[in-house]
């Protein structure tokens, strides 16, 4: 682990932009510990009596289940408030709550529409911190466990890997990889239609944070997906845009992962990763009902999804070990975990 001093005790999650190499991987050194502990049997108690609220607009299967889990196993109690459950946003305004909440609790876990401001609104009022499990323009905690999950399988530092996002280059987990990339000296690459390419302040802001090494490029010519170490994606309709679906569709077809995509990065050992969930069976009600209207939203063919290359259920797992460190290293003083963890896991 890196003895660097970096506490991180107070902090809020909102961007990964908001963060230096060495914080995020002091963060990524703490999940790879508690992950350890956790499979050895260890239990922890590092965030006894904290009390946290988990406030979410849009529904969640892994991230509330890591935040949950994670904060039980540390000793902490959760509030979850769902979507419809509350009057944020509706009968009272985000200063409002944001005040109540603050007196409440010890942190914030958020997922809804909007911006990232929501979730530095809601620090500023709340005056504890706020992890933002995902908004209309980001998800760095589902970044966290991506890293970690490359770390785990790649054989090369991150800061030499190439990582093609393939689909729509706009939504909030390609913006999301833009920034990790960024601060990770990752070379991240966009394929999709030159329709939905970011808007240009979101590729400034991830320049102006780089480290050295990063860089950040978007074609749509299937030749720039030679030499990649991770092809990823993410459903073609994020929340909200469900009446775009069958536009979404048309315009993402010719950039669906299938085998053949994978076989021209050149890489016999490439990296399939998705975000979950995905469309890539008629299992589901979804995906069927779009079929029955002549629209196929698969974004990845089930034998991408189940086969050597995927390793989209450890990225899933590791969304527990990454969340838990978040709250454990914002919510605690670094000398106060960083020995426990150690040696409970050493």
């Amino acid at each position: 682990m890196n003895k660097a001093p970096v506490d991180l005790k107070g902090r809020s999650l909102v961007t990964l932009l908001d963060f230096t190499p060495q914080e995020l991987r002091r963060l990524l050194d703490l999940a790879a510990r508690l992950k350890s502990r956790r499979r050895a049997g260890g239990a922890g108690a590092l965030l006894a009596g904290k009390n946290i609220l988990l406030l979410f607009e849009k529904t969640s299967s892994r991230t509330r289940c890591a935040f949950e889990l994670g904060a039980a196993e540390e000793g902490a109690h959760v509030t979850y408030v769902g979507p419809g459950t509350s009057q944020f946003g509706k009968k009272e305004s985000l200063e409002d709550s944001a005040r109540l909440f603050g007196r409440f609790y010890d942190a914030i876990g958020f997922r809804g529409y909007g911006s990232c401001e929501t979730v530095r609104d809601l620090a500023r009022f709340s005056g504890v911190p706020v992890w933002n499990g995902l908004t209309d323009d980001d998800h760095p905690t589902q970044i966290l466990s991506d890293l970690m999950t490359m770390e785990e399988h790649l054989q090369k530092p991150l800061a030499e890997a190439k990582l093609v996002f393939c689909g729509d280059t706009r939504n909030n987990m390609a913006y999301a990889w833009i920034y990790g990339c960024a601060k990770m000296g990752m070379r991240f690459v966009g394929y999709g239609p030159k329709e939905l390419t970011p808007d240009p302040a979101v590729s400034a802001r991830a320049a102006a944070a780089a480290a050295p090494g990063a860089e950040i490029s978007f074609s749509d010519d299937a030749a720039c997906l030679a030499g990649a170490d991770v092809i990823y994606t993410d459903v073609w309709a994020s929340m909200g845009e469900e009446d775009r679906i069958a536009e979404k569709a048309r315009l993402l077809a010719p950039y669906k992962v299938t085998q053949e995509l994978l076989a021209r990065t050149g890489n016999d050992n490439v990296l399939f990763m998705h975000c979950l969930p995905a469309f890539h069976d008629f299992e589901t009600s979804t995906a069927v009902a779009c079929r029955d209207l002549g629209v196929d939203i698969r974004e990845v063919e089930d034998a991408v999804f189940r086969g050597k290359h995927s390793v989209v259920f450890d990225e899933a797992e590791n969304r527990l070990h990454t969340i838990k460190a978040v709250m454990v290293a914002t919510l605690a003083e670094e000398s106060a975990w960083a020995d426990r963890v150690e040696t409970a896991s050493s």
